[in-house]
């Protein structure tokens, strides 16, 4: 990681008072002098998959929120990481002023002593996505962004077309919960090409969930955008019994003929 030349460490009770005024947090992110701030995202990072070295990639993460995964990626020594989001996501239940812009993700940005110019942050769209606007990346991260989106392929194919090797997908899953078919135990296990649309807060009382897929539609959804490589797998095995645990992970890789 590069460290801001002109940055003065920041005091621990300066952190932990900025943390405590802030009203929201979604991620768990360590900071320095053992303070970590009080999200609950994500749940095992382990199973996202992210290999450990990401040395000298370029990296965009999708729907960065308080930034968890812009930082780890830094850490595992990424060259450079932009962060997008458009906060648009109030998870259902939070009024405006829980989400306060880039807030939280500057103040631990901040406290981690992080080159603004290797950990960039932008608000905008995954639909405004263009290799003119941002460059082109080794690797994409896009945790939790999916199903909140009312055209996920048009935003899988924006991802594609900036993408060169491999993209990191998590989505809400049906294979073990449909709204519509009666909840826990009632979705679509083994391999069914399904996905269901929520036109107003059928899924999660969230009226921001639009689709949620099969992870076996997920896959293919992935690989129809343009990474014929892929692999997908569950965030819990077994038959979860909360929402949270209904979710799944996408591993899509370009070949190297289409990423030379």
């Amino acid at each position: 990681m590069t460290a801001r030349p002109a940055a003065q460490p920041i005091p621990a009770d300066d952190i932990a008072a900025a943390i405590a005024a802030l009203p929201y947090w979604y991620h768990r992110i360590e900071l320095p002098d053992g303070i970590v701030t009080p999200g609950w995202a994500p749940i095992n990072r382990d199973q996202y998959g992210i290999p450990a070295d990401l040395s000298g990639a370029r990296v965009l993460d999708v729907g960065a929120w308080d930034g968890f995964w812009t930082f780890e990626a830094l850490k595992r020594g990424a060259r450079e990481v932009v962060a997008i989001d458009d906060f648009s996501d109030y998870l259902g239940a939070l009024d405006q002023r829980s989400r306060p812009g880039w807030q939280t993700f500057d103040l631990c940005r901040d406290a981690l002593g992080l080159d603004h110019a290797t950990c960039r942050r932008i608000e905008m769209s995954v639909y405004d996505l263009t290799e003119a606007v941002l460059g082109r990346f080794d690797v994409v991260f896009c945790f939790g962004v999916l199903y909140h989106l009312r055209h996920p392929l048009l935003a899988l194919d924006r991802l594609a077309a900036i993408c060169d090797q491999e993209i990191y997908i998590e989505s809400a899953i049906l294979d073990d919960f449909s709204p519509y078919r009666g909840g826990f135990g009632q979705g679509y296990p083994g391999g069914q090409m399904v996905m269901e649309f929520y036109p107003d807060r059928q899924y999660g009382n969230n009226d921001t969930n639009w689709w949620v897929p099969s992870l076996h539609c997920l896959g293919h959804m992935t690989r129809s955008a343009g990474f014929p490589e892929v692999r997908g797998w569950k965030l819990v095995p077994g038959s979860p019994q909360q929402l949270a645990h209904c979710r799944g992970f996408v591993h899509g890789r370009k070949s190297a003929a289409a990423s030379a």
